[in-house]
């Protein structure tokens, strides 16, 4: 009854390898259709931004349907006409638009609804799967990110009952796309005669020494956007340079107000989380431990007390205000960033960083979760993590040298296609220090820092297989 009218687009629909329908009929179906009719053909149906309908592939589950009622209760979503005629559709003029809205693509078990953005894009068998945190608010809900040959695809739910049960917004899930950006910073630079210049990492490392240790005092501003782990790195590899640092919080932006949505089966609402950035409870933990800090708002009006800014950023998207460049000028600058901004021509060095998807690290959330991630794809360009930039720095500034290593060494990740020859494009070898890894790292931390051992003690590590249609279960009939 299923696949009356339902088309066969295994070979073109995104939904398959992934697809449930699919399984059914290869374990339970004939090998031959019976039936002799004309299948209806349906048009196809733009919802939303995000979101296209196949309306010859929907089997009239529901599914989507009383998401929109129960979940985000927007109830965009409806079930038009009955009988062998229903189909599901919107209200006119009424998109399906809401924060929630492409999690109805995650819940079809047969590729009706599509996901615009990664529509005919990669086979999913061709897709590794990584285990990652919400990198851009405070809920640390729990994601897929999955990825082939070094570049992300795209985002799903990853579940967590505790946290975002099932789902995840629109934000996380389209909001990652400044992993792969144009904007993204390629390789260090640093100030000579005045102007920025392209320079090796050896080089801009100790230019970056050199611009510490020679000033009288530093302020290392810590972002909200990096592992708690790095961000204890940083505080140890500045105060290495230097003995006259004071720590600050980086800019900690919001955008209205939590908002709930309501999820009976969870018995607990889902929270739309105001607060933009996914760690400022763990950088907060690192730097009061470590002696204390003031906010981000104290340095911008202080700035002028220091006479060099150690400055980490890692922000999605653009950030930098007026009164931040108006208080750097006459400072001198240790940009470490991921994108380009009107911070890099006023820097005197700048260091490319790298995204949360190639990196490994913990976040702790909003309720004070700590929970651990994993690198998905290998550093992008000549960028390093904020982690390891720390650790070559405090090799360096204790009289070290740096070995040279691929991009991309000790990913512990494979992801190549068949025939493809593994490392064949890792052509620049890159200096790096004591190799950054984050179990280690929380190891010293509680070591070092007795405050600090709870984060070594409570951080949960990332799920390593995902629960598929645990609501399902199949019997033979």
């Amino acid at each position: 009854f299923l696949l009356i009218n339902h088309p066969l687009d295994c070979p073109v629909c995104d939904q398959a390898g992934e697809c449930t329908l699919q399984d059914f009929s290869f374990k339970y179906g004939r090998g031959h259709s019976r039936f002799t009719d004309t299948k209806v053909v349906s048009p196809k149906k733009n919802l939303g931004d995000h979101i296209y309908m196949y309306s010859d592939r929907c089997i009239m589950c529901t599914r989507c349907v009383r998401f929109t009622e129960e979940v985000s209760a927007t109830n965009e979503l409806m079930i038009d006409s009955r009988g062998d005629k229903s189909t599901i559709d919107i209200f006119p003029g009424e998109p399906i638009n809401n924060p929630l809205a492409s999690n109805v693509v995650d819940l079809c078990p047969v590729g009706s609804l599509l996901d615009k953005d990664f529509l005919f894009a990669q086979r999913v068998w061709f897709l590794k799967r990584t285990a990652g945190i919400d990198p851009l608010t405070s809920s640390g809900d729990n994601i897929w990110v999955e990825h082939n040959q070094g570049r992300v695809y795209r985002i799903k739910p990853r579940q967590n009952m505790d946290i975002n049960t099932w789902w995840i917004t629109d934000e996380v899930r389209y909001g990652c796309k400044f992993v792969h950006s144009d904007e993204r910073l390629t390789a260090p630079t640093r100030r000579e005669h005045g102007m920025m210049v392209d320079a090796t990492w050896t080089r801009a490392y100790k230019q970056a020494i050199e611009t510490i240790k020679s000033a009288g005092s530093t302020a290392l501003v810590v972002s909200a956007t990096l592992t708690t782990e790095e961000a204890y790195l940083l505080v140890k590899a500045v105060r290495s340079i230097s003995d006259s640092v004071k720590l600050f919080l980086g800019p900690v932006p919001t955008d209205g107000k939590d908002v709930e949505y309501p999820n009976p089966q969870a018995g607990k609402a889902f929270v739309q989380r105001a607060e933009k950035v996914p760690n400022k409870n763990g950088v907060r933990r690192v730097l009061e431990a470590m002696g204390g800090f003031k906010e981000f708002d104290t340095f911008v009006r202080n700035a002028s007390e220091f006479e060099a800014v150690v400055l980490t950023a890692n922000f999605p998207s653009t950030w930098v205000t007026d009164d931040l460049v108006d208080a750097l000028d006459g400072r001198k600058t240790v940009l470490i960033d991921t994108t380009n901004s009107v911070l890099c021509a006023k820097a005197d060095v700048v260091l490319p960083s790298s995204t949360f998807a190639e990196k490994a690290g913990s976040y702790e959330n909003c309720d004070n979760i700590m929970q651990h991630f994993d690198q998905a794809v290998p550093c992008q360009h000549d960028s390093k993590s904020e982690g390891q930039i720390a650790m070559d720095l405090i090799e360096l500034a204790n009289g070290g040298t740096l070995k040279e290593h691929a991009p991309g060494f000790g990913a512990q990740i494979v992801d190549e296609q068949p025939g493809q020859v593994p490392g064949a494009s890792d052509s620049v070898l890159l200096p790096r220090g004591e190799l950054y890894d984050t179990k280690v790292v929380r190891e010293r931390m509680g070591a070092e820092v007795e405050s600090l051992k709870i984060v070594g003690d409570s951080v949960h590590d990332a799920a390593a297989e995902e629960l598929v249609e645990s609501d399902m279960e199949l019997i033979e009939l």
